[in-house]
């Protein structure tokens, strides 16, 4: 049978664009023993895909590559003891409707009460970034304030309201106005900034947090969390979980010098990275699910239908297109 696949034609300069994606076919073999057949069912589309295109995440993506995510898939037939047809899976998989995989690396899904995509959103590496990011870096206590850039995104938008559950007051920042009311009015964000359409966002973050900053979960870097670092309170806390204004960058940046910031606000400033976090992800999950199961926790995704759109989602997340996890229904 035939496996229609995605690689990355060139490497963006700049924002990616479709012509940068090749759409291909490969004539998939027979299966051998301890393989199995994947019909991919949710493909997973996420902005660290375009900093490994720009070489600073490991390993690299580079031209004539397959593009790769984590993805749900159905097993269709199966010559491994572990796993039978009708299986759903979720791994990191090549970008095909079709692929033959030896079974490493994939997790077996059980039913949840949840759609199948849930598990590339809420109960996947975004919902479980934004607990462990959170919690574990964060370390919010109630009457804090914490400021979430992108806010409206898969992460942000989890991240804020476990903040709100955790007593603190929170401030999302997004780059629309009907974001902005979909986080008050939905999931509970006490204020928020569109960055597009605000003058002046220090000066907004300022007016909203009159008595400072406590956290920062901060998904985009660039000038926003220029503007909302310079306004940290002393002992602050900044969790560094992306840096999607910068991955397009073609230029060296020459934003706000931050360690004399890190210094003279005694900051804790930290990266975070999902993988490290592995052998606890059954806790986060169990935290998650506990919290949708109250109604205290809300989840969007947005779903594109049809493969060949997977480049259109991917760069989709570059324009502000996405409420909560993009994802793409093959």
């Amino acid at each position: 049978m035939k496996s229609k696949l995605i690689r990355l034609a060139s490497l963006p300069v700049g924002i990616p664009q479709e012509a940068n994606f090749n759409l291909g076919f490969e004539e998939l073999p027979a299966i051998k023993a301890g393989e199995l057949l994947l019909k991919t069912l949710y493909i997973s589309v996420d902005p660290y895909l375009r900093a490994k295109m720009a070489g600073g995440h490991k390993p690299p993506l580079v031209a004539g590559d397959i593009m790769y995510s984590r993805a749900v898939a159905e097993v269709v037939a199966s010559a491994a003891a572990d796993f039978k047809p009708g299986d759903k899976v979720l791994g990191f998989l090549e970008w095909r409707d079709y692929l033959i995989h030896n079974g490493e690396g994939l997790t077996r899904l059980d039913d949840s009460g949840l759609p199948l995509s849930s598990y590339l959103s809420v109960l996947g590496s975004t919902g479980l970034s934004a607990y462990f990011a959170l919690t574990d870096i964060g370390k919010p206590k109630p009457c804090e304030t914490l400021v979430v850039s992108g806010a409206a995104g898969a992460v942000g938008s989890i991240a804020g309201q476990i903040g709100k559950l955790m007593g603190c007051r929170v401030i999302g920042i997004a780059g629309s106005n009907e974001k902005v009311d979909w986080m008050k009015s939905q999931l509970g964000f006490d204020a928020g900034i569109d960055y597009k359409t605000t003058p002046d966002t220090g000066a907004a973050v300022s007016s909203l947090c009159p008595d400072g900053i406590d956290i920062y979960f901060d998904n985009v870097g660039g000038a926003i969390s220029d503007a909302v670092i310079n306004r940290m309170n002393d002992y602050g806390r900044v969790v560094v979980c992306g840096s999607i204004a910068n991955y397009n960058d073609t230029a060296s940046g020459t934003g706000m010098p931050l360690l004399p910031l890190v210094v003279y606000k005694k900051l804790l400033v930290q990266g975070f990275l999902i993988a490290d976090y592995k052998a606890r992800f059954a806790e986060g999950i169990g935290r998650l699910q506990q919290w949708i199961a109250a109604g205290q926790l809300q989840y969007a995704e947005t779903i594109m239908d049809g493969f060949d759109r997977l480049p259109e989602a991917f760069i989709g997340l570059f324009e502000g297109k996405n409420e909560g996890k993009m994802i793409v229904r093959v």
